[in-house]
């Protein structure tokens, strides 16, 4: 297993997934609510820094390997299902807003493992509506973490879940448009199930 610097951050990733969970239990003799949420945000952005930053290190510095292309994407959908299944807990959004969008990350990350065993994993490789699906989960789920007024008044939660039924939109859509790149890999081809 290689160690480096876009390696290293993508550990952090995964160490903050418990930290950001246990912010939002902690009783309010040690933190009340509002700072709660606002520390839990922060390292929820924190986290989807280290998710950028790991991948722009990791081509910059020519230190791409195989477990870091491994490590990320799990990196990535830990917290996202973590966070989705507090703000459940929370009573911030939806439950069926957020079983859509794991059960689309586990549907794909299957669809990834099966199609990279048949040697044709490019074709599902991640396209731009795979990244604004990501981007609008990542705000979704910040806002909704944040629980707050902005600074112009507007209730984060109200914004969050618009934000959130945008990302169920893009995430319905861009399993839609992986599937179809599958099967147009596969059309013609025999497949043993």
């Amino acid at each position: 297993m290689p160690f480096n610097l876009p390696i290293l951050l993508t550990w952090l990733r995964v160490a903050l997934i418990p930290v950001c969970v246990a912010v939002f239990f902690l009783p309010d003799s040690v933190l009340i609510e509002h700072h709660r949420n606002s520390l839990g945000a922060f390292i929820f952005a924190l986290a989807a820094v280290t998710d950028w930053l790991d991948g722009y290190l990791a081509r910059r510095l020519g230190q791409t390997s195989a477990f870091g292309a491994f490590l990320d994407p799990v990196a990535d959908k830990l917290i996202v299902a973590a966070a989705l299944i507090l703000l459940v807990e929370l009573a911030r959004t939806p439950g069926w807003m957020a079983m859509i969008i794991i059960g689309r990350e586990i549907t794909i990350s299957a669809l990834r493992e099966w199609m990279a065993g048949m040697g044709s994993r490019s074709s599902v490789a991640v396209a731009y509506i795979g990244k604004l699906k990501t981007s609008a989960q990542m705000l979704a789920i910040l806002l909704l973490l944040y629980d707050g007024p902005l600074l112009s008044g507007i209730m984060t939660r109200e914004l969050g879940n618009l934000c959130m039924y945008v990302a169920v939109i893009l995430t319905l859509w861009s399993m839609v448009y992986y599937l179809q790149m599958a099967a147009r890999e596969f059309s013609g081809k025999k497949i043993d199930v």
